[in-house]
């Protein structure tokens, strides 16, 4: 099994930053390379289309909006991976006016070595978190990013 892990500090509230992106038909709010999301089996599960048409389904596997925390599996997807659960989460940063996001992934590679597998995933980790920080940092008043 392979892991990996990105972070990113936000100079946003952690709930500001949560009420983005904590919702698990979000994605299309904050994440260029997925511009549509479809929600079924009561919330429950995601169709994504990325930028290409492509078809990714996930399955939340757990909510926690308290500690602004979900999981989330893969049930179909063109990645060479099995056994893929990722975790997106926001925590309190150095103060209050600062959000730490946490984006992590573990798998199984099938097909693909580990390193391959984990350069994949956090490659689009990295680059969701960077796009994540564009989106908020857009929209604050000017002087405060």
């Amino acid at each position: 099994m392979a892991t990996t892990t990105a972070t990113i500090d936000i100079p946003a509230s952690p709930d500001s930053v949560w009420q983005l992106m904590g919702g698990f038909d979000s994605l299309p709010e904050w994440l260029p390379y997925i511009p549509a999301s479809r929600l079924g089996e009561g919330g429950r599960v995601r169709t994504l289309t990325n930028e290409d048409g492509g078809v990714i389904v996930e399955r939340l596997e757990s909510f926690d909006d308290k500690a602004r925390s979900y999981s989330y599996s893969i049930l179909q997807a063109p990645f060479p991976v099995t056994g893929y659960l990722s975790t997106l989460s926001v925590h309190e940063g150095r103060d209050q006016t600062t959000a730490r996001v946490e984006w992590t992934g573990t798998f199984t590679p099938d097909g693909v070595g580990d390193e391959e597998a984990i350069a994949l995933f956090h490659g689009i980790y990295r680059d969701g978190l960077a796009a994540l920080h564009r989106t908020i940092t857009s929209h604050l008043p000017q002087g405060t990013s």
